[in-house]
């Protein structure tokens, strides 16, 4: 029996390395409905970057649209920009950090759905 103990281990410890830590699966249609209410003022419905309050900002929000920028970009920059800020990666300090507001899962939610905005289509990296 202690022999098998070790393998054990060994075993749990790979298990909890390998098991899923982000929770639940992104969902771009939730992320949209929380597009529409926190980004869309400023990027605008369509993720074009002219939202209504668009206008009086220097600099302009990102057009989340334009596949060649925003395709390049990784999940984590994306979670880190939505969750701490503009600022937190050298962009506009006026966008505010939502993770006080926003729970994690609702920012990666927020993530799949900005991913569907590029055009070109987003598609993510393989794992070869």
């Amino acid at each position: 029996m202690l022999k098998s103990l070790p393998c054990l281990s060994a075993l749990a410890l790979a298990c909890l390395l390998l098991w899923p830590s982000t929770g639940q699966a992104q969902d771009a249609k939730a992320g949209q409905e929380n597009y529409v209410q926190y980004c869309a003022l400023c990027h605008g419905p369509q993720g074009k970057g002219d939202g209504s309050l668009s206008a009086n900002l220097d600099p302009k929000p990102r057009n989340h649209t334009d596949g060649a920028y925003m395709n390049a970009l990784s999940d984590a920059h994306l979670l880190k920009v939505i969750g701490d800020g503009g600022a937190s990666v050298g962009l506009s300090p006026i966008m505010p950090p939502w993770k006080a507001i926003l729970s994690a899962q609702q920012i990666q939610d927020l993530v799949a759905f900005v991913r569907t905005l590029a055009m070109p289509p987003y598609t993510p990296p393989t794992n070869e």
